[in-house]
């Protein structure tokens, strides 16, 4: 588990929509990782890699796209 000491602000339309579409996240996957990034306080990616809904490559791909999305 990881579990931050601040609050996780609830992740923007377009990362699920890109973990969805580009990453063939299943709805279960994406329920369960919101879920759990909500109790623990964290990340969603890193929820979603560290119950290996994305391999290392993928949760890699979501950084790349996140940088992307903030420039």
């Amino acid at each position: 588990m990881v579990f931050s000491s601040s609050p996780q602000p609830r992740p923007p339309a377009t990362l699920l929509k890109f973990l969805q579409e580009k990453l063939g996240l299943s709805d279960n996957a994406l329920q369960l990782g919101l879920r759990q990034a909500e109790l623990e306080q964290a990340p969603l990616p890193i929820v979603l890699w560290s119950f290996g809904l994305l391999s290392l490559a993928q949760y890699q791909d979501v950084l790349d796209w996140q940088q992307n999305e903030q420039n």
